[in-house]
């Protein structure tokens, strides 16, 4: 993906946006409005990207949407914006709208069930310390680690749980970071089917993600709307163009705010 094509693509999408009064405006979390921490307490966003996300959201007549593996709640004093934007949470198992109605996929009891025996082989493996509990699924993670540590640990998880994600209704899911096995009847991209449904035909939408699992949203909107690879490094993804940030994603964020205010 040459820098010549992003720019193309960026400048046309642009243009929509100057010939909109609304928009979306779909994000990723980790790794796209926020560097990688290994304490993910700590994982705050970028300088500047919290408040130019709310000066979108209140001059710019976009919605915006953030898509991320965190829980929805996880992420709100992480963005710090009030009021809140719509949040999907655990990989769209999660939908927190910002007047506060929130919706949890529900899982049936097999899969219940299944994730509880997840979570019993972390604790007879003595993993606790890398799990995050979320509402349908069993995280683990091994960012930070050697790379020695993270191998191993993600060799005994794949062996472990694998026979567990063969189960109806279960999958095992590998992000930067870590593997989760979780409820499969949701991911990234049916939040952003979701989101389209209840969006007019022509209306200018764009996603932002820099993860392995945001390739399951790139595969929804393309070709109705902007798919970006949001990340320091190009990796192979189908998204049409890259940025790199915090510089090109702030950039390209000032520019679609300018769009409306020089309306």
């Amino acid at each position: 993906m040459s820098d010549t094509c992003t720019g193309t693509r960026i400048e046309q999408f642009l243009a929509e946006l100057r010939n909109s009064r609304q928009s979306v405006l779909m994000l990723d979390y980790d790794g796209t409005l926020a560097p990688f921490r290994q304490q993910r307490h700590l994982a705050l966003p970028y300088p500047g990207l919290s408040s130019l996300l709310k000066d979108i959201m209140r001059d710019a007549h976009t919605r915006v949407v953030l898509v991320t593996g965190r829980t929805a709640y996880d992420v709100i004093p992480l963005l710090g914006i009030y009021p809140y934007p719509e949040i999907w949470g655990s990989h769209g198992l999660e939908r927190l709208q910002p007047n506060g109605r929130y919706e949890l996929a529900k899982a049936d009891t097999a899969v219940q069930e299944t994730l509880a025996e997840a979570g019993d082989w972390i604790r007879a493996q003595g993993l606790q310390q890398f799990t995050e509990l979320k509402p349908g699924s069993v995280t683990l993670h091994w960012r930070g680690l050697s790379a020695e540590d993270a191998a191993r640990i993600r060799e005994r998880a794949s062996l472990g749980w694998q026979p567990l994600a063969g189960r109806p209704g279960v999958a095992l899911l590998e992000f930067d970071g870590g593997l989760e096995i979780r409820f499969a009847g949701r991911n990234k991209g049916y939040a952003v089917r979701t989101v389209l449904a209840e969006t007019d035909a022509g209306v200018p939408v764009a996603y932002l993600g820099d993860d392995q699992t945001d390739e399951d949203a790139f595969r929804e909107l393309r070709p109705r709307g902007l798919t970006v690879l949001t990340r320091p490094e190009w990796r192979e993804t189908r998204a049409e163009v890259w940025l790199r940030p915090p510089e090109e994603l702030l950039d390209f964020l000032s520019r679609w705010l300018r769009m409306y205010r020089d309306f």
